[in-house]
């Protein structure tokens, strides 16, 4: 097949027709017999000529000019891999965890016949769901099910963005994106610039997901809390779950994502080496979905689907301001998992058609802010999220940003009307943070209504707290991918290595690929 890029199609043309014909002619073919599009994105720098762009594969008995920039040859894009371990397992591998690392990491395990067993602290998807709609409805907390823990991980309760801006030269993101579709996902995903799945969409993969793996061998083990971990000779031996069963093996997988305080804990505890890491805190801001299609779009917005925005701000202060999971046509949600402190996230669904849009604004913190602990930054994270459960009585601590910048309650609200899972209250946020951080914020959000008309309109509405945008923490592997204690491999966002659910899938992959280069079955 040819490839073949740069097709730009006006927004009201883009039909199949149009598509063709366009291509033809950039070819200077007559026919084409069939095509893939690989990837479309929008150009809207000119919001009076929007275009799709498209990168095609087709197939057609005409001869083509290859040009080896716009026009050349498809190239193979196959993920791949091989079994060469010479060591034998004695004991199956373990996978903690259940979120995108740990899932992907147990699926091609699995496919490749090594039987793993997966426990998870949390609820499977079925239960798990039920959970985080009682939480919402009547606030009371499961611990160990809830939005960041379960099956799926945290990333099931969001917008299920799969953007990511690694270079991905082995094709391992194509093959979490051909897995995801394999389940269920819409296959749209493998082309679009910005793909996602929603919510509702990614729990039914998740279920998919897990229903193939134990076809193929693997087992889970759902409410199993790893409590202790044995170590002999530097070198794993067993681990015990829920506080009595002790479970063999060889090979460890920690795929424990951002929230896992215990865990944390625990290995620090034993000695494996973990550093901190910067992070970055804030609030969720809102705005009506349709003010930042038409800034992003202009007249012609109806014609496209919700729009949304990447910003940054360095203040003149030295801290760096930017927008994080940005949430088109969503929700905020509580996402707290642990009693007398709160949290909140961004979820969407597929088809991003709630009233508001939003995003998490956030300002980097390091250990100036919370000390040089290896876990400073958990007590630290925690420390905002009492702030923000004590401001709001336990429900989602709320303000507008005018009240915000005037450092004064909030008592009424303006046209933008909270989009909420889990109730909020009418609070004054400005005592979350410290003030070199609240200026910052303020500084940001200013900047950022020069970018998008309205973004700092003072009836906006910020949420608190944004304060697990990553891991603070960073368990140190090596280049096999060992932790300072053999047969540890450290996986995914809460070990430091991933950012969002593409990235954290990803390399649960290659952790995979570490383990089957070192072990046969």
């Amino acid at each position: 097949m040819i490839r073949v890029r740069g097709i730009k199609l006006l927004i009201e043309e883009a039909t199949e027709e149009n598509l063709l014909k366009k291509t033809c002619k950039k070819l200077k073919i007559n026919s084409i017999n069939n095509y893939k599009i690989v990837k479309k994105s929008i150009d809207a720098r000119d919001k009076n000529n929007i275009y799709y762009v498209y990168e095609l594969d087709i197939d057609t008995n005409n001869k083509v000019r290859i040009d080896n920039k716009d026009i050349f040859n498809t190239p193979n894009e196959e993920y791949r891999y091989e079994i060469t371990g010479t060591n034998k397992l004695n004991n199956r591998i373990v996978i903690v965890g259940s979120g995108p690392a740990g899932l992907f990491c147990s699926y091609l395990l699995s496919e490749a016949g090594y039987s793993p067993l997966i426990i998870e602290q949390g609820s499977p998807i079925e239960k798990r769901v039920k959970d985080v709609e009682e939480f919402f409805n009547t606030n009371k907390l499961n611990v160990l099910s809830n939005i960041q823990f379960g099956e799926g991980g945290a990333g099931t309760f969001s917008d299920g963005k799969l953007n990511t801006l690694v270079k991905d030269k082995r094709f391992i993101g194509k093959k979490v994106f051909e897995i995801f579709i394999e389940n269920g996902a819409p296959s749209e995903i493998l082309y679009l610039n910005k793909p996602h799945i929603g919510t509702d969409i990614l729990r039914k993969v998740i279920v998919n997901m897990r229903n193939k793996i134990i076809s193929m061998g693997g087992e889970f083990r759902f409410n199993t809390k790893m409590t202790d971990i044995n170590i002999e000779n530097n070198k794993v031996s067993s681990i015990i779950v829920n506080d009595n069963e002790k479970i063999d093996c060889d090979v460890l997988v920690l795929a424990i994502g951002h929230s896992s305080r215990d865990t944390f804990k625990l290995l620090y505890d034993k000695g494996i080496t973990m550093k901190s890491k910067n992070f970055a805190v804030g609030f969720r801001i809102e705005h009506n979905q349709d003010m930042i299609n038409k800034s992003q779009y202009g007249s012609k917005y109806k014609l496209l689907p919700p729009a949304d925005y990447k910003l940054t701000h360095q203040c003149s202060n030295g801290r760096g301001v930017y927008s994080f999971c940005m949430c088109p046509g969503g929700f905020v949600v509580n996402a707290s998992s642990e009693e007398g402190r709160l949290v909140v996230n961004g979820m969407s669904n597929y088809n991003r058609d709630e009233k508001n849009s939003n995003s998490a604004i956030v300002v980097t913190v390091t250990n100036k802010d919370y000390g040089d602990g290896v876990l400073s930054g958990v007590e630290y994270q925690r420390r905002l999220e009492e702030k923000a459960y004590s401001l709001g009585n336990g429900l989602i601590p709320i303000q507008t940003y005018g009240d915000f910048k005037s450092n004064k309650e909030t008592v009424s609200l303006g046209e933008v009307i909270p989009n909420t899972k889990g109730d909020y209250k009418l609070s004054n946020l400005r005592s979350v943070f410290s003030e070199d951080i609240n200026s910052s914020l303020i500084e940001g959000i200013e900047n950022f209504g020069n970018k998008i008309d309205g973004f700092n309109r003072s009836d906006s509405i910020l949420l608190g707290v944004e304060s697990r945008t990553s891991s603070p923490v960073v368990i140190e592997r090596d280049e096999e991918f060992n932790s300072s204690v053999l047969g540890i491999y450290p996986c995914g966002e809460g070990a430091g290595y991933a950012g969002g659910i593409t990235t954290a899938s990803m390399d649960g992959i290659k952790v995979f690929e570490k383990i089957i280069e070192k072990y046969y079955n």
